[in-house]
């Protein structure tokens, strides 16, 4: 799972969000960050506030006496195949190699119009997000 603030990142550099059943995420406040919460019909259920603001509905949980959040308090924790899928026609290739110290290291290619860039992580989850974030800065600043 990738870090809450590289999360956040990603949300905040305009990675569209519709939420659906299995995706993770936080509640972004001090006391909850650290918990993780999945959407499921039978806990958290996305729904519609009275305003027609998007909320994420608590079935059931009585252990945080959550009702519901709006959904812009949360921070959505893509899984690995979401961060793939996110990359798009960008993404070139994944694969695996050792570091100089003998750790296994996931690199991620990106292909681009002038070159392809490499994104190495330890974790495969995180070479993707890596690769996300580098996509979503540089369409932030106009360069792709």
């Amino acid at each position: 799972m990738i870090d809450v603030d590289i999360a956040r990142r990603l949300r905040d550099l305009g990675l569209p969000w519709e939420p659906a059943e299995g995706d993770r995420f936080t509640i972004d406040v001090p006391d909850l960050r650290e918990q993780t919460f999945m959407l499921s019909s039978m806990v958290v259920e996305p729904a519609r506030g009275r305003r027609g603001e998007p909320l994420f509905t608590f079935n059931g949980t009585t252990e945080w006496a959550l009702d519901s959040i709006e959904e812009d308090e949360a921070v959505w924790i893509p899984r690995e195949d979401q961060l793939r899928e996110a990359l798009g026609e960008h993404f070139a290739q994944l694969r695996c190699e050792r570091s100089a110290s003998g750790h296994l290291v996931h690199v991620v290619t990106l292909s681009g119009p002038e070159e392809s860039r490499e994104i190495r992580a330890r974790k495969v989850e995180d070479a993707y997000a890596g690769a996300l974030l580098v996509q979503l800065e540089e369409r932030a600043h106009g360069m792709s």
